[in-house]
């Protein structure tokens, strides 16, 4: 490991500029070694966001969206389709994601429904144009599939990580 002597920053060996501040990380006497992906996945975890799950009681379901950051505490139905509104429709989903680039990102204004079943998080696509994914994997329309507490979902193209509260 090399300290940066700008910012006292632990860099891994081989790195020739600082990943925090970016300043160069020393002369001609820096150890070199070749950086791998291992390496650099294992800086990225250090330093990714962890979202906090919602207080205990406050809902069972938050959804984090990936591209802003935001997160959004559902209330505590069990039950929740997620769409997104057109002017011309009088079709309502109950979680409306206009406001997260959804017309953008191709999601459906009936795209998928979330619910919870016992002690399940269960999520199915409602024969959206644009599919519904978990963790990479194309979904089937009509077909309920399990959730896990942070398993990524795609609504079309727009990301949100599921975190399950006490389900």
């Amino acid at each position: 490991m090399i300290d940066c002597q700008t910012c006292q920053h632990e860099n891994i060996t081989g790195a020739v500029f600082c990943a925090e501040c970016g300043e160069p990380l020393g002369g001609d006497n820096l150890p070199l070694a070749a950086i791998t992906d291992e390496h650099i996945t294992a800086e990225l975890r250090k330093k990714a966001p962890r979202p906090e799950p919602a207080p205990p009681g406050y809902s069972w379901l938050s959804l984090h969206f990936m591209g802003s950051g935001k997160i959004l505490p559902l209330a505590s139905r069990n039950e929740f389709i997620l769409g997104r509104l057109t002017e011309d429709s009088p079709i309502l989903p109950d979680v409306d994601l206009t406001p997260y680039r959804a017309g953008d990102a191709g999601v459906s204004r009936l795209h998928a429904v979330v619910k919870r079943e016992a002690n399940k998080a269960m999520l199915m696509d409602l024969g959206s144009a644009n599919g519904t994914y978990i963790n990479g994997r194309r979904i089937l329309p009509d077909v309920d599939v399990a959730l896990s507490h942070q398993d990524v979902i795609a609504l079309g193209v727009l990301q949100i990580q599921v975190l399950l509260h006490d389900v």
